[in-house]
Order: C-alpha cells, then structure tokens, then sequence
C-alpha cells in the first residue's frame, strides 16, 4: 500500500536502473569494438554514453525533487538516495573508463585480445547481476538476498581472471617493454573497477532490504 502511492516515483527509478543497464551495454560493447578497431561503433559507442550520462542524470535529479516536494517515502529516502548515488557511479566509471581507450589508446596485442573481452564482459555480469536485485528492493525485498549472490559470484571471477591476465602479461609477453606491460595493467584495473563498484552497490542493498524486512 505504501509504496503504491508512489508508483510514479518507482517507474522513475526503474528508468534510471534501465539507463545503467544500457550504460553497462554499451561499455562492454565499446571495449570490443575498440579492441577489433571497429572505430566507427566505437565512436558511436562513446557518444551514446555520453548521452546516457546526461540523460539519466535527469531522471536522477526529477527522483531527487519528487521524494522531497511530494514527501513520497521519508523512512527510506535516504537509501533511496544513497542507492541512485552508488548506482550512478557504474554510469561514471563505464562513461569514463571507455573514454579512456579512446585517450590513451593502448596498445593491445593480438594475443590479449580474448582476454580483455572475457575480463570485460565478466566485470560487467557482476554489475548488471546488481539491476534485478535493486529492482526487487521496491516490490519483494525478501528476494533481494537471492539475487545478489551473483554480483559477489561475478566479482571474484574478475578479480581471479584479472590476476591471470597480469600474470601473463608480465611473464610470458617478453617482446612488450615495461612500460607498455604498466599501460595494460593500468586498463585491466581500469575494467575491474566496474565489478568493484558492483560489489558496493551489492553490499548496500544487502543492508537496505534487511532494514526492510525487519
């Protein structure tokens, strides 16, 4: 019944998850048409970005001002708040990271390729593993639990594979200098922080929905 006031609200918040969802689309997809030099997609990819940036800042801002100036769910306002916050730095951090290749444009040899596509499209399951479970705060929070386990699930598969390809960048890729083997390394952190940020999201919204039941 309470949250049923609110369903204006609630489909707000919905189109913001969406625009992570599309954000998160969009950077695995930037990564691989950068790595296959497809420059055209990947040039379209960082402008779609930047439009979802912009776009679901909007939406947040509208959130922000509806909570407030209807009073709509005082109780949980906050980590409603706190939630979009942490949840809009997958946006960030897809929106910046895939800027960055574009910037510094790493040299990827041929051999990493793959590697860099299952880091990728791993760290990025542990963000979008992050969306059905938030979506589930606001209509059965008891089953929040049961679907953030892969966000956690993900996020060490990342950091396990993102150690193997370090290892192998600085142990088997001996024709690169040392400084292009710090350059890769920096991107694979780079790619790995999508999982990180995941896992905050996870950790916050395990404590919300707990709150919630209880």
């Amino acid at each position: 019944m309470f949250f049923s006031k609110a369903n204006k609200t609630i489909e707000l918040i919905d189109s913001f998850f969406n625009c992570v969802d599309q954000t998160l689309l969009l950077f695995k997809e930037g990564v691989k048409n950068y790595l296959y030099k497809n420059t055209e997609n990947f040039n379209n990819n960082l402008q779609s970005l930047a439009n979802l940036e912009i776009e679901s800042d909007q939406i947040r801002r509208s959130i922000e001002n509806t909570l407030y100036t209807q009073s709509l769910m005082p109780q949980l306002r906050g980590d409603i708040l706190r939630l979009l916050e942490e949840m809009d730095k997958l946006i960030d951090h897809s929106k910046k990271n895939l800027f960055q290749f574009d910037v510094e444009m790493p040299l990827i040899p041929q051999d990493l390729v793959q590697d860099f596509i299952k880091l990728t499209q791993v760290s990025v399951s542990a963000a979008e593993s992050v969306i059905p479970a938030a979506k589930s705060y606001f209509n059965e929070p008891a089953t929040v639990s049961e679907k953030i386990h892969r966000v956690f699930f993900y996020e060490k598969e990342t950091d396990v594979f993102a150690d193997v390809v370090r290892r192998k960048i600085f142990r088997e890729m001996n024709s690169l200098k040392l400084s292009e083997k710090f350059h890769l390394r920096y991107f694979t952190l780079h790619i790995e922080n999508i999982s990180d940020t995941a896992e905050k999201v996870a950790d916050l919204l395990t404590i919300m929905a707990i709150k919630r039941i209880v």
